[in-house]
């Protein structure tokens, strides 16, 4: 969960800098609630904890009963209630969130998220009971149910998808422990790892600086800049490095007693079936990146180090920008334009609610101490609309970070009308607006650049941005296994994780890269390793999946556009299958990933070309 709070103070940046970026907004949350100490908050987290209590009362014990009779029965009410419910906890816990993600160091902050967190734990608990029981009645009476009782079956895509965690549900009183532990579990640690990698400083020239800004000198053009980032953050990662290994083996360790407990046979298993996508697609997206890595990863960066001048790059080099590469800073209005623009060339309705975050305020953009580092698109609840967290400086790669963000975005307000139940979408499918919308972009662009060498920077970022996202993330994915795997024959030390990072990186990226003393602490401020495990391919099956759909809107005549808002609006009403069934697409083909893989090596064979 990402978090933040009303409006905050001024950018943290300044003078200059502050100039050439424009005005960044900062979201307003009062749509959720007017401010942390609102009485309208207050009432409502009273009333989620008594409203769940007089549920579990009602309807406890009672759901067989209810699918036996039929037309008469009152399933659809019940969930109906329940589906109230949720939609209130879950703006509760979004504001909590959002406001702590815009300071994770203040106190009053932490204080509300961990107070809602505990609050809103155990009002769910009584909410528990619901998905389990309703799981122990027969398969039968719940088809007849769902036939027969038109309110229950509105809900027929959430129920059928529930029974799929029916062979690894536990009994009631263990899932209700799981589930009460989890404050003081799982989500503890989660916090600490937050709350240290926020208080995290580290030493440039005697600047203490942030993760994010650290990190972003690794995209400078000068070469000391990037290796001298690179040295601060591996030393401070290094001082943390007894934290973040314990975190790691801890919350190893938890997952694999909960998936012992289920019966999860392999690590990714929950991860799969919480994906809706079975082991064997996965299995085959991994398989086809890993073979992959020569004709991609490997040829570009050999390329991009001769262009660099170079025989081999250090490892802070990666993502250093090519000579042709623009380094005006580009402002927030022009990012905002840019983006719009693309958004509005594929279809006006798409601009029209990307425009909304703009001019709406649910946009938060600036650089601030505290602030969580990286980028998200928080869908908060369909009563209210998602809202985006940026930490904008107007390097190109943000104004693709804008488009990716503002297509979840997109997608979460699309999908809205499938209600609170209903509008998630499984975390392989989640990731398809948002890189659809970072492709318009860099396409749009593309089309409107003559110059030669400006063409061929904006390939190279595009390809560096294709490899980060499907190559660097099924490194990702398979670090996560030989950890998890390992974590099995008892505690990891740092030097072991180090090791593995070492490993699965020099796979991934080639001889072309070399990887120096301090690169093996960079596994630490992955925060997807700890938030959620195996997550990253996620990545990699959005930008596939996108890559052959945008092969089919390119050849498409009418209709496409239909048909993909089609898609975003069912939300997590359908499996992958039927998702992609209309574009005449299917990923548990082999050849489906071979499609997508192609589009990033035809990218390399025009900057070869261009070369």
């Amino acid at each position: 969960m990402h978090t933040f709070f009303g409006r905050l103070h001024a950018p943290a940046q300044s003078g200059r800098k502050a100039l050439e970026l424009g005005n960044l907004p900062e979201w307003n949350l009062a749509d959720l609630y007017p401010g942390m100490d609102a009485p309208e908050l207050k009432r409502d987290i009273d009333k989620a904890g008594a409203d769940a209590a007089a549920f579990e009362s009602r309807w406890k014990g009672t759901l067989a009963t209810e699918a036996a009779r039929g037309a008469e029965g009152k399933l659809g009410e019940a969930l109906k209630a329940y589906e109230a419910l949720e939609e209130l906890v879950g703006k509760i816990v979004s504001y909590a969130g959002l406001v702590y993600a815009g300071d994770t160091s203040d106190p009053q902050r932490a204080k509300l998220y961990g107070d809602v967190q505990e609050k809103m734990t155990d009002a769910s608990s009584h909410l528990l009971f619901f998905g389990l029981e309703l799981n122990l009645v027969e398969d039968q009476a719940i088809e007849q149910a769902l036939d027969a009782e038109p309110g229950f079956g509105h809900y027929r895509p959430w129920v059928l998808d529930l029974r799929k965690d029916k062979p690894f549900q536990l009994e009631d009183r263990i899932e209700q422990l799981f589930h009460e532990k989890s404050v003081t579990g799982r989500g503890a640690w989660n916090r600490l790892f937050d709350e240290t990698m926020t208080e995290l400083r580290f030493d440039i020239d005697g600047e203490k600086l942030t993760l994010e800004p650290t990190l972003n000198r690794l995209q400078d053009a000068d070469g000391a800049v990037r290796r001298q980032a690179s040295e601060a953050l591996a030393a401070t990662f290094a001082k943390n490095l007894r934290t973040f290994t314990l975190i790691t083996n801890t919350l190893a360790k938890d997952k694999e007693i909960s998936d012992r407990w289920r019966g999860f046979e392999d690590i990714a298993d929950s991860r799969h079936l919480a994906n809706r996508v079975e082991r064997s697609v996965v299995d085959a997206l991994a398989s086809a990146v890993r073979d992959a890595y020569p004709r991609l990863s490997h040829r570009y960066y050999r390329m991009k180090a001769r262009w660099l001048g170079m025989d081999e790059m250090n490892h802070w080099d990666r993502n250093a920008p090519l000579p042709e590469t623009p380094q005006a800073t580009i402002s927030w209005d022009e990012a905002r334009n840019t983006v719009l623009s693309a958004y509005h060339r594929f279809s006006p309705e798409m601009a029209d609610i990307a425009r909304r975050f703009f001019d709406r305020n649910w946009i938060d953009a600036p650089v601030r101490p505290g602030k969580s580092p990286g980028a998200f698109a928080h869908p908060t609840v369909p009563s209210a609309h998602p809202y985006v967290l940026l930490n904008y400086m107007g390097k190109p790669r943000d104004v693709m970070t804008l488009a990716h963000e503002l297509g979840h975005g997109v997608h979460q307000v699309l999908a809205g009308g499938q209600g609170a139940l209903m509008a998630s979408t499984p975390l392989t499918l989640a990731e398809t607006a948002s890189v659809f919308g970072e492709m318009l972009t860099f396409r749009s662009l593309l089309d409107k650049t003559e110059d030669r060498r400006e063409r061929k920077a904006m390939l190279a970022q595009k390809v560096e941005d294709m490899i980060n996202t499907v190559v660097r993330q099924i490194a990702f994915y398979e670090f996560e296994r030989k950890v998890h795997t390992e974590r099995k024959n008892g505690e990891l030390t740092s030097d072991q994780l180090g090791k593995f990072w070492l490993e699965v990186q020099a796979e991934s990226l080639g001889p072309a890269i070399k990887l120096r003393e301090g690169y093996e602490t960079f596994w630490t401020y992955i925060p997807h390793f700890i938030h959620s495990p195996f997550y990253v391919y996620a990545y990699a099956f959005g930008d596939c999946l996108v890559n052959s759909l945008y092969a089919v809107y390119q050849n498409a005549e009418r209709g496409f556009q239909e048909k993909y808002f089609d898609m975003l609006r069912a939300g997590g009403t359908k499996h992958h299958s039927e998702l992609l069934k209309p574009f005449g697409l299917d990923a548990s083909d082999p050849a489906f990933w071979q499609i997508g893989l192609g589009v990033i090596s035809n990218l390399i064979d025009e900057l070869e070309a261009l070369d």
